[in-house]
């Protein structure tokens, strides 16, 4: 816009143009020293910063006006701090070259597969994978695990570098999971170079287990006796259970070197247990044998809790827990698949013996039958310590996995004591399970650092007197013998919450027990920081 007077009018003297901004006294250049710094006398005070939202306008005559109403809400609604949940920032480039990456890349992968597939949780797995990169110098590191692979990739500038191992086999050997547990911590302290590294991982991972085969099927068969004692079996049940197991654990074997599949494998396990019941029954019947000396119900409760005792019941729970749903689900469906396997096992013979006229009957073993609180907690200590052994755990940590089974079934049947019996009284069984698998979790947390071996080694073993075997017999019976299918139901559902009360049970024990150990560091809060779920 044009700022001079239209024709015909005089501007006043004094005045100016509405558009022309007004002149203020001309501003004095300060002199300068000789060093090139402005006297102090000269500078120009700093004035305060007006707000625009508090003045119109500045000098003398300055209104102040108060915030407007809708100023005002929107102070008092607006956020002020950061945002609540940190989003990943920049690269942390390493020093190392694209080869040394590569290798650490590799070396990572192995481990982290290693640990899978001996039955780590995914979450323990990946903060360990992230831990052993760091203590190598890749900061970059990201880790993907599912139910079948795993996957890591190092963020470069130039070009990412990523690498996919697929988890090809699945089994329980704690000594093996405990070893490159402590390779990790030996690297994390600076302790080992990446080739030193790579060796002392391959002997690891084609090292012999510490005991023969022959060694693991008789500790099973210590653990089906076990059982049979803690159920309120005589040394005559034990006996007969324990050789039970050993043949099971035979036949599996065998067929599992002919490449039978899993399921299958469980259907002839609880399939041969049943067997040896319905005999059992079939000899009581015709010979007048005494059912009180050799309870069929025990035989097969004893069978069935070994073969539950091999499936990732805690892990899945921990993989859910922990913000790890699909491998979670994965997990859990397998679980599921394999309880359906034993269930299967037991419903076809207990039809076939029937259909041969034996007259099917779980007897009242095991119902209601009190044990003494010492027995109990020694059978416990005593079951936990077996499948350990058969889990390859070595035998330093076989003394520490009975005791803390021991404390667990002291902490059972203290909540037991309270009420009548597990399946009457008013806490209830799940109740009475998760109370003594709180307890293996907080021990477990407490000492495995001290111990140096992972919690889920010790929480997996010690958690393995308390699966509900004779529940899901006693099910499987109601549905195949009486006909009574909702009370079969029922047990099937309350077998299912023993098992789930014992996972929770596990997982809270250990978080719980994480401020009684040292501070956790920084890949262990991510971990834990996923566990929280989505935020707002």
């Amino acid at each position: 816009m044009n700022d001079r007077p239209a024709p015909g009018r005089r501007l006043r003297p004094g005045r100016r143009p509405a558009n022309r901004p007004r002149k203020g006294p001309e501003p004095e250049v300060p002199t300068v020293d000789t060093d090139g710094v402005p006297e102090a006398s000269q500078v120009p005070p700093l004035r305060p910063a007006v707000p625009l939202r508090a003045r119109e306008q500045t000098g003398p005559s300055a209104v102040v006006r108060p915030w407007s109403l809708r100023e005002q809400a929107r102070r008092m609604v607006a956020g002020k701090g950061p945002p609540t949940l940190p989003f990943p920032g920049s690269r942390f480039l390493s020093s190392l070259s694209a080869e040394e990456e590569r290798s650490v890349l590799d070396l990572v992968l192995r481990a982290g597969e290693a640990m899978v597939a001996t039955g780590a949780p995914v979450g323990d797995a990946t903060a360990e994978m992230l831990r052993m990169a760091d203590g190598l110098g890749v900061k970059n590191l990201s880790v993907d695990i599912t139910f079948i692979s795993v996957t890591a990739t190092i963020d470069r500038d130039d070009d990412p570098v990523t690498k996919v191992r697929v988890i090809s086999t699945r089994t329980s050997d704690y000594s093996r999971l405990t070893d490159i547990s402590r390779l990790i911590a030996e690297i994390t302290r600076k302790q080992l170079s990446i080739n030193e590294a790579h060796e002392r991982l391959t002997e690891i991972l084609t090292a012999p287990h510490p005991y023969r085969r022959a060694v693991v099927t008789g500790a099973l068969g210590m653990m089906a006796a076990s059982v049979a004692v803690l159920l309120g079996g005589g040394w005559a049940v034990a006996l007969l259970a324990a050789s039970t197991t050993m043949v099971i654990d035979r036949v599996q074997r065998f067929l599992r070197h002919r490449g039978l599949p899993y399921l299958f494998q469980q259907v002839v396990g609880s399939g041969i247990a049943t067997l040896v019941a319905v005999v059992l029954l079939w000899g009581q019947n015709t010979w007048g044998w005494d059912r009180s000396i050799l309870p069929p119900s025990l035989v097969v409760a004893s069978g069935i809790v070994v073969l539950l005792a091999g499936l990732a019941l805690v892990g899945s729970a921990e993989d859910a827990i922990a913000g790890f749903p699909l491998t979670a689900a994965a997990r859990t469906f397998e679980v599921g698949l394999y309880t359906v396997g034993i269930v299967a096992g037991i419903g076809i013979v207990l039809e076939v013996g029937r259909q041969f006229g034996v007259p099917l009957s779980i007897g009242e073993a095991g119902a209601g039958v009190h044990v003494h609180p010492l027995l109990f907690i020694g059978a416990g200590a005593a079951i936990a310590a077996a499948w350990a052994v058969a889990s390859y755990t070595r035998i330093r940590t076989v003394g520490l996995v009975a005791l803390v089974a021991g404390v667990a079934s002291a902490a059972y049947a203290g909540v037991t004591a309270l009420g009548v019996s597990p399946s009457e009284n008013q806490f209830g069984a799940a109740t009475a399970a998760f109370s003594a698998a709180l307890a293996i979790g907080l021990l477990a947390g407490v000492l495995s650092e001290r111990v140096r071996v992972p919690t889920m080694v010790i929480s997996v073993c010690a958690v393995t007197p308390f699966l509900p075997g004779l529940t899901i017999y006693r099910a499987m019976y109601n549905i195949v013998d009486t006909g009574f299918i909702l009370e079969g139901l029922d047990l099937l559902v309350r077998a299912g919450s023993i098992g789930l009360a014992l996972a929770a049970g596990v997982t809270l024990g250990e978080y719980l027990a994480t401020p009684l150990t040292s501070e956790a560091d920084k890949w262990q809060k991510r971990m834990m920081a996923r566990a929280r779920g989505s935020r707002i």
